[in-house]
């Protein structure tokens, strides 16, 4: 048995030392560089904030999300992981995410006007952080089932809501501490790129989403009701599907 083990880790050795086996290496690593992108996406984020230009924020937040939406399917279909086992790709994944999906977005909120002013502003700024700083750091932040457990911090897209539906103080307060208390909650939400129920519906109605904030964002600062309101059927899509699907694992789960 163990001379058989022995042949197939020799074999996997030699694959990989073959042209071919080299070629999947670099296009292993260029999925870790692609990845890695998303931080310098992060870096242009905060020189337009810093600029006062808040629509190429948001168009670099747009950027963001394409990489952070296709970068795992590649690295799944490249098997990187088995190619590069010692670089772990989901922590680089990690802390690219944390700086497009919670760090930037506050900094563009907080910037803008939109938490008011004083203390009150930066406890609105720092809570979604705080918030997002436990949920990626819990090892069951994604299910087997492969959900996200607790509010993804989705933070990019509230704050792209808050910019283009203008919302006041107030509701941008609300708003952000209800999903900072949704982090806490075990709700399962979908995972676009991955959760097998409705998967291809998922991902194409999630590509027109993408679709509808580029148009919005290319509309600012008025936005075509018919592409808000597409906009925003996806959200409840989201939610309504997220919901049914904690339901039934809650029921399933039942002895």
């Amino acid at each position: 048995m163990r001379k058989s083990v022995d042949h197939t880790e020799q074999s996997r050795v030699e694959a990989v030392a073959t042209p071919s086996g080299s070629l999947a290496v670099a296009a292993a690593w260029l999925v870790h560089v692609y990845t890695a992108t998303g931080a310098a996406l992060a870096m242009l984020t905060m020189i337009a904030v810093l600029e006062g230009d808040t629509v190429r924020a948001l168009w670099l937040g747009l950027a963001a999300m394409v990489v952070d939406g296709t970068d795992g399917m590649l690295a799944r279909h490249l098997h990187v992981k088995s190619l590069i086992p010692w670089f772990d790709g989901a922590l680089l994944d990690n802390i690219v995410d944390y700086l497009t999906y919670a760090f930037t977005p506050m900094v563009l909120l907080w910037s803008t006007g939109y938490l008011g002013e004083g203390a009150r502003a930066t406890v609105l700024a720092v809570m979604p952080l705080l918030a997002s700083a436990y949920q990626f750091c819990r090892v069951d932040a994604k299910t087997e089932d492969h959900l996200f457990l607790g509010f993804p911090s989705y933070w990019n897209v509230v704050a792209f809501y808050v910019i283009v539906l203008e919302l006041g103080e107030m509701s941008v307060a609300v708003l952000l501490t209800v999903c900072a208390a949704l982090v806490f909650i075990p709700v399962g939400y979908v995972y676009p790129s991955r959760t097998d129920t409705l998967r291809g519906l998922t991902l194409a109605l999630t590509t027109l989403w993408l679709v509808s904030y580029a148009v919005l964002l290319s509309e600012l600062p008025s936005a075509e009701p018919v592409w808000l309101a597409i906009s925003l059927a996806y959200v409840v899509y989201y939610v309504a599907l997220s919901l049914y699907l904690t339901a039934r694992r809650s029921r399933s789960s039942r002895p």
